[in-house]
């Protein structure tokens, strides 16, 4: 996958963000529901986030971007800030 396919991927799951809490709003989905398929999401959109900043910084330091793949999302969501 490629930075343009990457970004691309992120558009379609913040859509999918946007539309889960749209129907929240609109009662079409209870709370709980939202929640669990929004976590799926956003673990999904931090997953996309992170691929893209291996590929950038091997990219910056010269190395081959395409070596970069996805890390587990239970990795990726216990990094520290």
């Amino acid at each position: 996958m490629d930075d343009k396919e990457i970004l691309g991927h992120i558009d379609e799951l913040i859509r999918t963000e946007h539309e889960l809490r749209a129907k929240l709003a609109a009662g079409q989905l209870t709370s709980e529901q939202e929640h669990a398929q929004l976590r799926s999401t956003e673990e999904a959109l931090d997953q996309c986030w992170d691929l893209l900043r291996q590929r950038r910084a091997k990219r910056e330091f010269g190395e081959d971007p395409s070596g970069s793949a996805a890390r587990p999302a239970d990795e990726v969501e216990h990094y520290l800030q």
